[in-house]
């Protein structure tokens, strides 16, 4: 059995040495890096050879890749690099790095060709200028063929125990049994329909309720799948933190018998949190864990290996133990576990690291998206961005050295954009040119400032540059699925300021091909229909399956009371506050116990809560609070216990509207009082008539379908088991309309008052 590596894979495990340094980076973006290489090649004249496939052996080991060009007449194999700023700023172990690439691909070109001696050049191209910088050395194929064998030597190593593991890990998958004498109802035909679905290399939908088992429903199948299709990675991705707690739960249940001690799994976090120095930049200079990351890491790597399970505590804990970054750590532990669970931005996003990975390893990959309702509009913010002009004119005020001509002229072009605006907001689906050039000039300079004294960039500097360069990226995509829009409101000594975004209408064309680049993707929710709806939003392939799972509940279970002589519209708000107290009081005499109550916004949260408290005083309550961290959240719903008594007052569509678990007498009922609708407002009017012109069904894919997804998602808090029963009150005269009823779960039965 051989083992195969990228070149560059091969390179960035054996040939980094020294500090981990972000200070001079590649930063152009991907488009900027492709299009950078493809002016080089283009330049070379005829008969140069682009994107060359190249293969060799060392022992068991198979090391492929395209190196980037070889000139036959000049006999030089070249590898172009992309970069903005100072090259003589490019710290030793990056160019160490890239030389280590170039020899590599040289033997191997040296040895398909048979040639003696080869030039070996590095080609930098400075995409802001075009201005190329071609190093270049000679070697022989003797000594090529050395440096190739040293770098082998360094990763067959690994790659053996490697290959020993995945060897236990095979069988053991093999043998793997379920870890519960019996499936859930409805969990198997979960696990068979995804099963087939990864056999037939097809992607999946699967619509199936709480109380089914959904994540070790998904996860297990695919463990058993990845021998038979030969896959190398099961990504798990989740939208918040309490999905990656029970993705990792249900790996601990399917590992626990100690039936597979082979499989590893890894937790993704952002660095923020796992950073160990929040004040230090990430380079040797400033951060201890940083200085000799490289010379430390192969001690910590070997470590972290010996973890079945690297959860955040876990990667920590070894990071700190061999004096090394726990998030960079992760980062490269990612190339060498089975299973990761992370959020969706790791796949999904412009610049996803295993996404990025995939591609460059070549890796066959299934992919499971948690919660996958959430994806649409986190798709949407991942490739949209907005910058704000009071943040430009503070900046102009603190007037940054070397910056004010450029600030200046930002903001002439940003003046431009409104001069001749009268309302509030505007919206159009042209880029402005001009503005956007502007923004890259800016971009430009804070580079060469990042590259040249890093630490000497102002943090006000350092913020804006970092919004304008995402509304750079973005602006890269822009086409008919996005929106420009031009937000206005008075400033300082009433001047007027404009908040700009490039706005992502349907993130499909940008989700699509992560969707079709794995072998399988299964999204899976409890609120994913209609299935036209997140197939058009998210672009699942044509040939994706679709499942809708029977709910393991009975009607019985939950009494479904519409009560349609209120409404919550909000001309009428005011006259719906009694009511609702009535409703609320009437239920929680009948049956004392723990409620949720829901309303559309904080302030109509506070207007019913204050009269629930004036009118029934004896009534215990607790309400949600706008930005509550952490902990208030988890003392919120710490007042749910067993067999308590008392309404929690929230927000639907917030943070305890969803991936919350009450179950029992923890929470026996919950009063929605809104049919969810999204503001009416100009923004979500542009989708509408955006939505209308795509799918014909402008006010359903905008405003319906996203409400009444929260709704259910809210109803759902209250039966979480088979032995589970409650009541639910769902507040609006517009629940009493057969197009939204239509949306219902199908095991519910209600009536109307």
């Amino acid at each position: 059995m051989s083992y195969v590596v990228a070149v560059r894979a091969l390179c960035e495990f054996s040939a980094k040495v020294g500090d981990l340094d972000l200070r001079f980076t590649p930063s152009p973006t991907a488009l900027e890096g492709i299009s950078g290489h493809r002016r080089v090649t283009a330049g070379r004249g005829e008969g140069y050879e682009a994107e060359v496939s190249l293969e060799g052996h060392y022992g068991t080991l198979r090391v492929r890749g395209r190196a980037d060009g070889y000139d036959p007449r000049r006999n030089r194999l070249e590898e172009i690099k992309t970069h903005r700023g100072d090259l003589t700023r490019q710290p030793a172990n990056h160019r160490q790095l890239h030389w280590a690439q170039a020899k590599v691909y040289a033997w191997l070109l040296c040895q398909a060709r048979q040639l003696e001696t080869i030039e070996v050049a590095l080609v930098y191209l400075d995409v802001d200028t075009d201005r190329q910088t071609l190093i270049s050395e000679h070697h022989d194929a003797a000594a090529l063929k050395d440096f190739f064998e040293t770098q082998c030597r360094v990763f067959l190593t690994w790659a053996q125990s490697q290959e020993q593991r995945l060897g236990e890990r095979d069988l053991g998958l093999q043998a793997l049994g379920f870890p519960y004498p019996e499936f859930r109802q409805g969990q198997r035909q979960l696990a068979e329909t995804l099963y087939k679905a990864v056999s037939t290399g097809r992607c999946l939908m699967a619509q199936a309720s709480t109380g089914i088992g959904k994540t070790l429903g998904t996860l297990f199948p695919l463990l058993k799948a990845m021998v038979p299709q030969r896959l190398d990675k099961v990504f798990f991705l989740t939208a918040k933190t309490p999905g990656r707690a029970l993705a990792l739960d249900a790996l601990r249940q399917v590992t626990g018998a100690g039936t597979q001690p082979a499989l590893r799994s890894l937790e993704l976090i952002a660095r923020d949190k796992a950073c160990e120095h929040p004040g230090s930049a990430c380079h040797g200079e400033s951060c201890p864990l940083a200085k000799g990351f490289y010379d430390r890491l192969p001690a910590a790597r070997e470590a972290a290996m010996q973890r079945p399970m690297l959860d955040q505590a876990s990667v920590r804990e070894v990071a700190l133990a061999h004096d090394v970054c726990p998030y960079y750590l992760s980062q490269e532990m990612a190339r060498w576990v089975d299973v990761l669970v992370a959020d969706y931005n790791y796949y999904f996003d412009a610049h996803a690291l295993l996404f990025g990975l995939t591609q460059a390893n070549q890796w066959r990959v299934a992919v499971l998206v948690d919660e996958a309702h959430n994806l649409v509009e986190r798709g949407r913010q991942m490739y949209s961005a907005t910058l704000d002009q009071g943040q430009l004119l503070a900046l102009r005020q603190s007037k940054p050295e070397g910056l004010g001509s450029a600030l200046d002229r930002l903001n002439r072009q940003w003046n431009a954009l409104y001069k001749d605006q009268v309302a509030p907001y505007q919206a159009s689906e042209r880029l402005p040119d001009a503005f956007v050039n502007a923004v890259q000039q800016f971009i430009g300079l804070v580079q060469d400032r990042l590259n040249q004294s890093p630490t000497e960039v102002d943090p006000q500097v350092l913020q804006f540059f970092y919004q304008a360069l995402q509304f750079s990226r973005v602006s890269e995509l822009f086409d008919g699925h996005f929106l420009f829009d031009v937000s206005l409101r008075m400033g300082p000594r009433k001047r007027r300021l404009a908040s700009l975004c490039l706005r992502n209408v349907v993130p499909a064309k940008l989700l699509g091909p992560r969707m079709s680049a794995a072998r399988s993707v299964t999204l899976f929710s409890a609120t994913l229909g209609p299935r036209r709806f997140y197939a058009d939003l998210l672009g699942m392939p044509s040939d994706t399956a679709w499942l809708e799972v029977a709910a393991p509940f009975r009607a019985e279970q939950l009494e479904v009371r519409i009560v349609s002589q209120v409404s919550t519209r909000y001309r009428e708000r005011q006259a719906s506050l009694a009511p609702i107290v009535e409703l609320i009081a009437e239920q929680y005499q009948r049956m004392p116990g723990n409620y949720l109550a829901f309303f559309s916004s904080f302030e109509y949260l506070d207007q019913v809560l204050g009269h629930l408290a004036e009118r029934y005083p004896a009534i215990p309550r607790w309400a949600q609070a706008p930005g509550m961290d952490e902990g208030q959240r988890e003392a919120f719903l710490a007042r749910f216990v067993a067999d308590g008594q008392g309404v929690g007052f929230a927000v639907l569509g917030g943070a305890f509207a969803e991936g919350v678990d009450l179950p029992g007498t923890r929470l026996i009922g919950a009063f929605v009082a809104t049919l969810g609708l999204p503001q009416v407002n100009p923004v979500n009017e542009q989708l509408k008539q955006r939505m209308g012109r795509l799918f014909g069904a402008g006010f359903d894919y905008t405003y319906l379908y996203p409400g009444v997804r929260k709704v259910i998602q809210a109803a759902g808090r209250v039966i979480r088991g088979e032995r589970d029963r409650g009541v639910l009150l769902l507040i609006d005269e517009r629940f009493a309309e057969p197009r939204v009823q239509q949306m219902f779960p199908s095991w519910w039965r209600y009536g109307n008052e």
